[in-house]
């Protein structure tokens, strides 16, 4: 890609790759100008969210970002908190990221996965005026979903190796298989759980 291809899909939007009943459905910042111009999402040589995927046992193999839509087939999706392409995270404003937390709501509430997971704590503390979220299960829901909050995997995340974020990656999908296990999600030792 020529910067000038990257900079023309500024602003783009790119389509979710999404199904209802998902085990887990991803959800990264948004979309960065790569992903924009290609239309796969974590398109952008280094950034670690394929690699991790598949170190974490989520995928039997690593999907390459054109592979994208083979992730439905294995219970998971991927989804933005903001939808609009930027170079940087930090070119949107709070305003977005909270816009993009009421709409995110609505879309957990109708496709009803079993895990919302954010990749990007801050960008969920915004989006959910969390301010106090740590990396990992969260206590707030959406409807039954419960949500994870996961390190950011773009390179420039220097916090986490692959093999850190691969092990909390790990600890979601354990908790998704638990949660896949039980007969019905809301139902633990017998009784209803209100989330």
């Amino acid at each position: 890609m020529t910067p000038a291809e990257l900079e023309a899909a500024r602003d783009r939007i790119v389509p979710d790759v999404v199904a209802g009943g998902l085990s887990v459905l991803f959800c990264g910042i948004n979309p960065g100008l790569m992903t924009a111009a290609t239309g796969h999402h974590f398109a952008r040589p280094g950034n670690r969210f394929w690699p991790v995927l598949h170190l974490s046992g989520f995928t039997p193999r690593q999907f390459k970002p054109a592979e994208q839509e083979e992730l439905l087939g294995h219970g998971l999706g991927i989804t933005n908190v903001v939808a609009r392409a930027t170079a940087r995270a930090d070119e949107l404003s709070d305003e977005e990221f909270r816009e993009g937390g009421r709409l995110l709501t609505a879309k957990v509430e109708r496709l009803r996965p079993r895990w919302l997971a954010v990749v990007g704590v801050t960008a969920y503390r915004t989006a959910f005026g969390e301010r106090k979220a740590k990396i990992g299960p969260q206590e707030r829901t959406i409807g039954r979903a419960r949500i994870w909050a996961l390190p950011n995997p773009s390179g420039l995340n220097a916090h986490w190796t692959a093999q850190t974020m691969a092990e909390e990656f790990a600890r979601l999908r354990a908790a998704a298989e638990e949660s896949t296990s039980l007969p019905d999600a809301s139902l633990q030792d017998g009784s209803v759980q209100d989330r």
